[in-house]
């Protein structure tokens, strides 16, 4: 019998503890249960605290919240030195590298440069591709929203199918960085002077044909700043993210 509340396996050795009672931290296991059961499912932070520290089953937790926040919170068992710290210099990487491209702002000379850019450009333009058959405007939309999906979708397989919440926070970085990369494409919507795919010529620019169409050419640059800031405000999401799954990491190393 494995408790439901600090995990301990009873053995034969415990045969000297009452049936039903943990021999580690002494709860009644049929009353513990029936306790957890009726915990509120609302998002409090007693079920969040548990499911954290692993003391419960995340069935217990029927809220879509609490079974969210046990995906993105997610911490195995036993945590690997090398993974461990193969991840701390990939989060000191991203973490840099994402501060420069917030330190430099908007600027089409540091942003297109980017080695970051040229990951970007192919999936912006399978994106027009994809989108075609829903129209022409969507076929336009299609290049930005495919960039800047495509890392959420990546995000959701590592939390889903790999339980791997720190690989999610970089794809998060990344959604963030498709943001910032868009902002000086968006921004040039009015001049059309930023350097096309060669063979496109000015009646291809993605943003000054879509803003042209929903009337709102003269807020490209209002449009590129929110861009920049979204893009932002994710990066340093997905830093925080990743701080905090580094650290509960961490704790577990220090526990062996």
């Amino acid at each position: 019998m494995k408790c439901p509340k600090c995990g301990y396996v009873r053995t034969e050795n415990d045969h000297y503890v009452m049936a039903g009672t943990c021999p580690a931290c002494g709860i009644a296991y049929n009353k513990w249960q029936t306790d957890a059961n009726q915990i509120n499912p609302s998002p409090d932070k007693n079920a969040i605290r548990l499911i954290e520290a692993g003391h419960v089953d995340n069935d217990l937790f029927k809220s879509p919240w609490c079974r969210l926040v046990s995906l993105l919170l997610y911490t195995p068992e036993t945590v690997d030195r090398g993974t461990f710290w193969g991840r701390c210099m990939a989060y000191i990487f991203f973490l840099i590298w994402g501060l420069r491209f917030m330190i430099n702002g908007m600027g089409w000379e540091a942003i297109g440069s980017s080695f970051m850019h040229n990951i970007n450009l192919p999936f912006h333009e399978f994106g027009h591709v994809l989108f075609r058959p829903f129209g022409h405007f969507m076929t336009i939309l299609g290049g930005s929203l495919f960039q800047v999906l495509l890392p959420l979708l990546l995000g959701q397989l590592f939390l889903v199918q790999h339980n791997n919440p720190f690989a999610a926070s970089l794809m998060l970085w990344w959604c963030g960085q498709s943001f910032i990369d868009l902002s000086p494409y968006i921004a040039d919507a009015t001049y059309r002077g930023l350097p096309l795919i060669s063979g496109m010529g000015e009646e291809s620019h993605d943003w000054g044909n879509l803003l042209t169409i929903l009337g709102r050419l003269n807020h490209a640059y209002r449009i590129a700043q929110v861009s920049f800031a979204l893009g932002s405000c994710l990066m340093v999401l997905s830093f925080v993210w990743g701080a905090y799954l580094l650290n509960k990491q961490r704790k577990l190393l220090s526990d062996y």
